[in-house]
């Protein structure tokens, strides 16, 4: 571990004040990867040919109810940690705090009720909007670097001297905390969700069978999301398992047991675009 002054202070985690009414930085970095997504997804739905506004439809519905069961994830997990605070600090996600598993789920859930009253196939819209998620999540993973959150464990001095070779001076600065600088596990799982999202583009490439997409990116985000989990220090635990590991591997198994089981068993004839197949 490496304890040194840091050279600046930290970046703040306002982005503007109005009055008395702060706008955070982590607001709007999320904000930012959700419209980025929903852009994407939009462009993609009309090439396939699908009714106007559809995907923003979808968001208008999922974004809320995602980010609500994001914090109520992350508040049941943590729960000690609430107890006897204001009751305004569980529902307080500019300061950090949600889980893109129960965000994972919200909008899941939601995209399935929405499905049905569209009369659209679960499957054509988890597709559709598999790359815009895995690109929001790695815009996102910068609203914790803006709060200092999702961080390592302390670095040693031969790693901190490594590292200050290729990070530039804002990303070491933020992540000298007290004192202490710590391992930037954030941008380990933005990087790791940049290469999913490449993965996506080319997977969508050859037109796979319809739903192999969405579930190709719950398997490659899992597999990131196992290694980086072992080197944060804020993990959610489920006893004495960290929480996302576990749910993580589960998915993997999950993902790839389903898409055997679709093509062998369930004999899933239609591929991405909607053209069949024999």
């Amino acid at each position: 571990m490496i304890s040194l002054v840091c050279e600046a202070e930290p970046l703040s985690r306002v982005f503007i004040q109005i009055g008395s009414l702060p706008i955070y930085w982590y607001g709007v970095i999320i904000a930012t990867g959700l419209f980025l997504g929903l852009y994407l997804a939009t462009k993609e739905a009309n090439r396939l040919g699908l009714q106007k506004d559809l995907m923003i439809d979808l968001v208008v519905f999922a974004a809320p109810i995602a980010i609500l069961f994001a914090r109520i994830y992350y508040v049941t997990f943590e729960f000690d940690a609430y107890r006897g605070q204001p009751w305004w600090k569980f529902i307080a996600v500019w300061e950090g705090g949600i889980a893109i598993h129960g965000a994972l789920i919200g909008a899941v859930l939601t995209a399935i009720v929405f499905a049905k009253v569209k009369k659209v196939p679960f499957w054509q819209l988890a597709d559709i909007a598999a790359p815009s998620l895995i690109l929001g999540q790695a815009i996102g993973r910068w609203g914790n670097f803006m709060n200092q959150e999702a961080h390592g464990g302390p670095m040693s001095e031969a790693a901190y001297n490594n590292f200050h070779q290729y990070l530039p001076d804002f990303i070491m600065n933020q992540m000298c905390i007290d004192g202490v600088m710590y391992y930037p596990t954030f941008l380990y799982e933005s990087v790791w969700n940049i290469l999913v999202f490449t993965a996506l583009i080319l997977i969508r490439k050859y037109n796979p069978l319809r739903g192999e997409i969405f579930l190709s990116y719950i398997a490659l985000y899992s597999v990131g999301r196992i290694f980086i989990e072992g080197l944060r220090t804020d993990s959610l635990y489920f006893g004495p398992l960290r929480q996302a590991q576990l749910l993580s591997l589960v998915l993997i198994i999950g993902a790839v047991v389903f898409i055997i089981y679709r093509r062998y068993k369930q004999k899933v004839n239609v591929t991405y675009d909607g053209s069949k197949v024999k």
